[in-house]
């Protein structure tokens, strides 16, 4: 233990290394928050559902969610931006393309993802914004009426979501140098935990009740999903090598256990299941302690299994 430890601590003070601080971990919750904002409001417009209050909301039918989704995803990309090395260079990853590199990927995603929000809240602007620009007004009404438009849209907006949602987790999973992060699971974990932290805010902030419930519901199975995922990530890595194993241990008596089964396992997924399931079934009234701690979860998941991923080595520790 005290020897893992000592790892650890070395890990984050070596100055040969460039080791990932906080805005890593930020950055992915952000991306997949907005991808899973992405898939449940372009299920809404898939089927053709609007919201025709004066003012956005943050129903699935309402612009608000793709206009809150759009901020998180800069704010994410600024994350992303202070952690780079060479920040005066990022422009050469959005005028190349390579089929092998993850990173090269997720920058095309990014930038399928800014259009796509745009569209889709363009398709529902509050109608407040629209009396004050009465030249738009008829235009901006009949793309919203165009139900093929929303369809597709839809359909696109829930694709791209997929993707960059897939892509937090495959950010880390094709670094192969750090045995934790050597997993696919990481891709379908990273997904599922932004479609609840998605799930879980659009809970707790709909105007809507028979959509609260809705969403509790589908909530409760993207956690079921979530917690699926992490036991078959440690599965694997405790059934691989010997230092897939010893990567594991980080997280069954390491420095990380604590964190890791009472921070993101415990209060991030499985209290939340608890409470949501008990109020779907009318034992107990909706609170938002639930969605709450659905989001730290997931910020949780994200820091650990960054910090983890870069304690853990290849070479015995």
């Amino acid at each position: 233990m005290t020897e893992l430890i000592s790892t650890a601590r070395s890990a984050w003070v070596d100055p040969q290394l460039h080791v990932w601080g906080w805005e890593i971990p930020v950055y992915l919750f952000l991306g997949g928050w907005t991808a899973g904002i992405m898939v449940l409001c372009g299920w809404a417009l898939w089927k053709g559902q609007r919201d025709e209050r004066p003012h956005a909301t943050f129903s699935l039918a309402s612009s608000g969610l793709f206009m809150l989704a759009f901020v998180a995803i800069s704010l994410g990309m600024v994350a992303l931006f202070l952690d780079l090395e060479h920040k005066l260079w990022v422009w050469r990853l959005y005028v190349t393309f390579e089929w092998a590199s993850p990173m090269s990927w997720g920058a095309w995603i990014l930038m399928l993802v800014y259009p796509v929000l745009l569209v889709g809240i363009l398709l529902d602007p509050p109608r407040a914004l629209l009396e004050r620009l009465p030249r738009l007004q008829p235009l901006l009404d009949s793309l919203a009426d165009n139900l093929v438009l929303r369809r597709v849209t839809g359909l696109v907006s829930i694709g791209t979501g997929v993707a960059l949602g897939i892509y937090t987790g495959i950010l880390l999973s094709a670094l192969g140098a750090r045995p934790l992060w050597s997993s696919a699971i990481l891709g379908p974990l990273f997904l599922f935990s932004g479609l609840s932290a998605a799930a879980a805010f659009a809970h707790w902030a709909s105007p809507d009740q028979p959509e609260r419930e809705y969403l509790a519901k589908i909530d409760n199975q993207f956690l079921a999903s979530e917690l699926a995922m992490v036991l078959l990530f440690l599965i694997g890595l405790v059934s691989s090598t010997e230092a897939h194993l010893q990567a594991a241990q980080l997280f069954l008596g390491g420095p990380y256990t604590a964190v890791f089964w009472v921070g993101v396992v415990g209060l991030g997924i499985v209290l939340p299941l608890i409470i949501q399931s008990l109020a779907v079934t009318h034992r107990v009234q909706h609170t938002p302690l639930a969605p709450i701690l659905v989001l730290l979860g997931g910020l949780a998941l994200r820091f650990v299994i960054v910090s983890a991923g870069q304690v853990s080595h290849w070479s015995p520790l």
